[in-house]
């Protein structure tokens, strides 16, 4: 056999193997998640910018808290957000999302923002067909909101905690149907990828990481995050936008 027909074959022959290597997961709601465990109460910071050229520009000090708590009776996992932005003006953002823990099925998530002196309140209430708004949240805006879901919906929302659940390995998929609360776009499944590993900064020096990609469902978009082995935490996230890379980096 020719040299070069050969080699094509063992190309072609690799390619095969790494294909059949990888694996599409189709994570539905109520399954116990593989790697859950990875989900430890904890805190984390991360720092936001923007990135354009030689320009950085700060956006937020964005805070992610897991907690295990009990509620009704049982034990329940929570997931508190804070943002303290400086851009475009001064304003502050909490989320307090509550799980069942194991399956991360969404049951609440309450939304408050204030900026400009101005105070904006959003309570949302997750079942197995539809999200719905808080009736008896005081001052929510979204307490008609009714969004149905032809199956049952992720809280996008606490989307790096989820993935961190996920059995990432060089080659997997994800494809899991999230829904960002009170937003525009309907439920949907969006797909994440793991195209391989790497080693970046961390807050403490180098982090080996898997790294994954997404387009969001949006086609010639990419964006990029770096989930550190052995813990899943995300270390790092790249987006391009309009007005420059949109970084999200660990600090503590």
């Amino acid at each position: 056999m020719h040299a070069s027909i050969k080699s094509a074959l063992l190309a072609l022959l690799a390619a095969a193997m790494l294909d059949a290597g990888a694996a599409v997961h189709n994570i539905d709601l109520g399954a116990p998640l593989p790697r859950f465990a990875l989900v430890k109460p904890g805190v984390h910071r991360y720092l936001r910018y923007l990135r354009d050229g030689e320009s950085n520009k700060p956006i937020d000090i964005w805070m992610r808290e897991v907690r295990f708590e009990q509620r009704d009776g049982k034990e329940m996992l929570r997931v508190r957000q804070r943002w303290d932005g400086v851009a475009p003006g001064p304003y502050t953002l909490w989320l307090d999302s509550w799980f069942e823990p194991g399956t991360f099925r969404p049951i609440s998530h309450e939304r408050t923002s204030e900026r400009d002196g101005k105070r904006k309140v959003e309570g949302f209430l997750f079942a197995p067909d539809r999200v719905t708004g808080m009736k008896e949240l005081a001052d929510n805006v979204q307490k008609d909101l009714v969004v149905e879901s032809s199956e049952p919906t992720f809280n996008f929302e606490t989307d790096i905690e989820f993935l961190q659940a996920m059995p990432m390995a060089e080659g997997e998929e994800f494809r899991i149907n999230f829904y960002h609360p009170g937003g525009a776009q309907a439920p949907q499944r969006y797909t994440w990828k793991v195209v391989g590993s790497e080693s970046i900064s961390g807050p403490s020096g180098p982090v080996q990481c898997w790294v994954l990609t997404t387009d969001y469902n949006r086609p010639g978009t990419v964006s990029k995050f770096w989930f550190a082995k052995g813990s899943q935490v995300m270390v790092r996230q790249e987006s391009v936008t309009p007005k420059g890379v949109l970084v999200k980096t660990l600090i503590d």
